[in-house]
């Protein structure tokens, strides 16, 4: 595993991102695991956080694109942070782009924060994690809406491993419905891994005990 994503995995630890235990998702299911980017607060953090998305983004995508695009809310921080931290590592200059929740009739009318989009452009979305494709579904239609735009790929922090809305994960599903590319920084397999029995910030993470629960989770929601 690359030395990148070994730190990112223990930075989501550290930064109380990850977290163990017992966790009642959005969907109704019962996770030993439960991941919340609205944790990453401070400027190191989000330094940090744009950092190992760049090199992510750059490893999958490179950078033959133009515009980072971060649904609202969450990816509003992580589209800013990472275009930063693109032209600092790679020296090219990535605008960045989001959605409001309402379209804004005065002022910088128009539905988009950020950079407006133009024909021609490559985009690549941003964001924290994705279960079920439900924001995907969402901003998918307003990207299109604002021209003559190519949707280069998805980025997310943690790939779950789980499926979506059938039998495949959220990722595949979104690669089958839209025809992009969905790529994670790391994947739930990464996590475990890493943190299996190996001390991280000085304890264990991971005891054989949460590695069960976190199987047996796999073995009723885990991609087939």
């Amino acid at each position: 595993m690359e030395k990148y994503k070994q730190e990112f995995i223990e930075f989501m630890v550290e930064s109380n991102v990850l977290k163990f235990g017992d966790f009642t998702l959005k969907s109704g299911r019962k996770s030993p695991f439960f991941m919340n980017a609205g944790a990453y607060v401070t400027g190191s953090q989000l330094m940090r956080l744009g950092r190992y998305y760049a090199e992510a983004i750059h490893e999958h995508y490179g950078d033959d694109f133009d515009v980072l695009f971060g649904p609202a809310y969450k990816g509003i921080p992580l589209s800013v942070a990472t275009v930063i931290a693109f032209h600092e590592m790679y020296g090219k200059e990535i605008r960045y782009c989001s959605n409001r929740k309402e379209v804004k009739d005065h002022g910088d009318t128009g539905i988009l924060l950020g950079s407006k989009l133009q024909d021609g452009d490559k985009v690549v979305i941003i964001e924290d994690v994705t279960t079920s494709g439900k924001s995907i579904e969402e901003t998918f239609p307003i990207l299109k809406a604002q021209g003559d735009v190519t949707i280069v790929g998805l980025m997310v922090s943690l790939n779950r491993m789980e499926r979506g809305k059938g039998e495949k994960s959220a990722l595949a599903e979104i690669k089958e419905l839209y025809g992009i590319e969905a790529n994670a920084i790391v994947t739930m397999a990464d996590v475990v891994e890493h943190l299996y029995n190996r001390e991280c910030l000085g304890r264990i993470v991971i005891d054989d005990t949460l590695k069960a629960a976190i199987d047996a989770y796999y073995e009723q929601y885990g991609v087939k």
